[in-house]
């Protein structure tokens, strides 16, 4: 775990955020960078396909930076056909 200095406003933002939406500021602010990471990878998708992504990556073990990325290739199941 890491620090990270954010501006005041933001951090007011992710404030109240937080609240509205029922996570810890911590919590929001990485569900943010989340989004943030995913839409510069991938720019065609909407918000809503983003959030998509993330319910898939979660089903499957957790968001892995390097598969979503296509750095490396998903894990074939055992018994599954190329």
């Amino acid at each position: 775990m890491g620090i990270v200095k954010i501006s005041d406003p933001l951090h007011e933002s992710l404030r109240v955020a937080s609240q509205a939406l029922s996570r810890s500021i911590n919590a929001q602010a990485e569900h943010w960078m989340r989004i943030g990471l995913l839409a510069e990878l991938h720019p065609q998708l909407n918000h809503s396909e983003l959030c998509q992504l993330l319910i898939r990556a979660e089903q499957e073990g957790g968001l892995d930076l390097a598969r979503v990325a296509g750095w490396i290739q998903p894990v074939k199941a055992k018994g599954a056909r190329a």
